[in-house]
């Protein structure tokens, strides 16, 4: 097996060779842009590691690698739009860059490209990739209503909140790497392993992002700290410290996340120190060293050598011990 920043440059060599300049330009354009822009391409990697644990040579997943990053990137097209966010990865948005029409239609194309490519496959593995495909891609959608709904919501749960997350990052996490097992024919309990394994560290990711975007280092964190605070987001700290406050605190927060002043850095930092106070940031850490053994549990289960093992945790340490 090869590392995972192997994987990754095997994954955007394979990236480089695809040719997106086709017609009509305002259809390829975009789609090329959102894909050039780069991320950490966490997810195909995923994919093409777990093809590899089966011992089936990586290169016979590109294609499913490559559907699950246009896929991803769709989202994060349409995303935009209902954000009406002006940038992403630190460069003009699709919609900001084009216009929305243009997002739409340029997003509803890369869903389609997504699915034409597990057409490379035989019809057994065919099938069962677009099963899981289609599948995952709902509950993305659900996952993404969900959110959009909490916002206009004072009565959000925990477990809504961790439905939520789950719905919205861990399935794609954990498709992947149920992917890679697909592709490489390995037996059904393996696969659900791999995607249980992906589900549990999904989750963990998301917390992870959650408590960064408030106790991050703005340094290395390559977006603005507080952002989810100034947003008024219910994250899993925000739920946590509502449990927790006293009823004096519950009223400082909930005023604090129904406003919008103009000296932000005032607000994200009360709302700092009821989170600490709370001990909603220690349980926000502890949450996230639970998911994250569980993955561990899982990955321990699995009927693969100590050095896969070995591989497929690196890039879960990795990921948790992440400062951006």
């Amino acid at each position: 097996m090869l590392s995972i920043n192997e994987y990754r440059s095997e994954f955007i060599a394979y990236l480089d060779a695809k040719k997106l300049d086709k017609e009509p330009r305002n259809l390829y354009e975009p789609i090329s842009y959102i894909i050039g822009l780069g991320g950490k391409r966490l997810r195909p990697v995923l994919v093409l590691m777990a093809t590899e644990v089966f011992d089936i040579d990586y290169k016979r997943a590109l294609d499913a690698a490559f559907a699950i990053e246009v896929f991803h990137n769709f989202s994060l097209v349409h995303d935009d739009i209902m954000d009406n966010a002006p940038v992403r990865r630190g460069q003009t948005t699709v919609h900001e860059k084009w216009d929305i029409n243009t997002g739409i239609l340029s997003g509803d194309a890369m869903l389609i490209m997504a699915y034409q490519l597990f057409e490379n496959y035989d019809p057994p593995v065919f099938r069962q990739l677009a099963m899981l495909f289609s599948k995952t891609a709902l509950e993305v959608c659900e996952g993404q209503q969900y959110d959009v709904d909490f916002e206009s919501r004072d009565d959000v749960m925990l477990p809504e909140y961790l439905k939520m997350i789950e719905y919205k990052t861990a399935v794609l996490v954990a498709a992947a790497l149920k992917m890679g097992a697909i592709v490489a024919e390995a037996p059904i309990k393996a696969q659900e392993r791999m995607y249980d394994f992906g589900l549990n560290l999904g989750i963990a990711f998301q917390l992870q992002d959650d408590y960064l975007d408030v106790f991050g280092d703005p340094e290395t964190f390559g977006k603005q700290v507080g952002g989810d605070i100034i947003e008024n987001k219910k994250t899993y700290l925000y739920l946590k410290a509502m449990i927790s406050a006293s009823e004096m605190g519950k009223k400082e927060l909930e005023h604090l996340y129904s406003i919008q002043p103009k000296e932000t850095d005032t607000k994200v930092h009360a709302v700092r120190e009821i989170f600490k106070r709370t001990g909603a940031d220690a349980a926000t850490r502890n949450a996230i060293s639970d998911y994250t053994a569980k993955a561990f549990s899982v990955l321990e289960d699995m009927e693969i050598s100590a050095v896969k093992k070995g591989l497929l945790r690196q890039f879960g340490e990795k990921l948790m011990n992440r400062t951006v």
